[in-house]
């Protein structure tokens, strides 16, 4: 496929599944990529392998891609794309403002779904606290990278308040395999990628006690309910909870088996301790420092969150995960709409 005509050059931060999937992506698209890790051993496997064998062995990385360990090393580009663990947003940009890499022209979007635990910053407010003076934009969708991979068709949505920045993101990411939509709703966007891992892990538990399809098609549309009402609450839009970011995104990842917070809740509606859980993967659950985040957030807005709430008593304060299903049905009856 030929190069976007807005981008040539693209740097792909964080080198986990996700990461590498988008890496070859870009690369796909016709983009020079460089690839950053912050595992020297890791980049520099993948930059001789060509491939991600500790994240995601079965994608071949294209010979377009650069993969290197060194902030200093990354050239100016025209896209910047965030794709390191929420709770690493910070620090990975402030290392690349300090490095006076980029020259003042590149999009910067963030493809990691999450809250700032000490701020409540979405990923796009941190990211412009320290580099200031850029374009910024939010990727999110339903897209599992496994299946990014493997080029099985996915959609995405592309989040900018400047509708011409949105377009350049989604011509980049239009491939015959790969949709992507545009939407000024930044904040729905973001606040809908965030919230759905915390109730992918909840899923994750019904399905571990084996509660059935009838108990997790309610959870799930319940927590759509609860998505919708807190997001709006922040200052999304309510379609946008309707739409990729939001009901779809919700749906994978509350049913799909490459689901990392879905795995986890399963485990812990099995009875493994969260400790053990964590212990055992070298993949990051967003979920789970993101339900805290999230916690702090319901709290000081005032919006009611009872599935959340559970789960953040099931991680945090060591609730039992039967206590906390016999909790969540013995409220008070409400109108479904409420």
């Amino acid at each position: 496929m030929p190069s976007s005509d807005h981008f040539s050059f693209a740097i792909v931060l964080g080198a986990g599944s996700w990461g590498t999937a988008l890496a070859a992506l870009m690369a796909e698209r016709g983009l020079s990529v460089q690839f950053w890790g912050r595992d020297e051993d890791l980049m520099r496997d993948i930059q001789s392998q060509r491939r991600n064998e500790r994240y995601l062995p079965s994608l071949i990385l294209p010979a377009g891609v650069e993969a290197t360990h060194r902030i200093e090393e990354l050239r100016p580009a025209d896209l910047v794309l965030f794709v390191v663990p929420s709770k690493g947003i910070r620090t990975v940009a402030q290392q690349l403002s300090a490095a006076h890499v980029l020259k003042g022209s590149e999009l910067l979007v963030s493809c990691t779904k999450g809250i700032e635990l000490e701020t409540g910053e979405r990923m796009t407010e941190v990211i412009g606290d320290c580099l200031p003076g850029h374009g910024l934009a939010a990727l999110s969708g339903p897209n599992h990278a496994e299946e990014i991979a493997q080029k099985q068709p996915a959609a995405a949505v592309a989040a900018c308040a400047d509708s011409s920045h949105a377009r350049r993101v989604q011509d980049c990411f239009t491939l015959p395999w790969f949709r992507c939509y545009t939407t000024d709703d930044v904040i729905g966007v973001e606040w809908a990628g965030a919230l759905k891992n915390v109730y992918a892990i909840s899923a994750g538990i019904a399905r571990g006690m084996k509660l059935g399809d009838n108990a997790i098609a309610a959870l799930v549309t319940r927590a759509l309910a609860e998505m919708a009402r807190f997001g709006t609450s922040m200052g999304g839009r309510a379609e946008t909870f309707s739409g990729l970011s939001g009901v779809g995104d919700l749906v994978t990842t509350c049913y799909s088996e490459h689901s990392r917070n879905n795995r986890v809740g399963k485990l812990l509606g099995q009875g493994m301790p969260l400790a053990e859980i964590i212990s055992s993967t070298r993949m990051i659950a967003e979920g789970v420092p993101n339900t805290e985040s999230l916690y702090r957030c319901a709290r000081k807005a005032g919006v009611r969150t009872p599935l959340l709430d559970e789960v953040y008593a099931i991680l945090y304060q060591d609730k039992p995960a039967k206590l906390a299903m016999r909790d969540l049905l013995s409220r008070d009856p409400r109108p479904e709409a409420d």
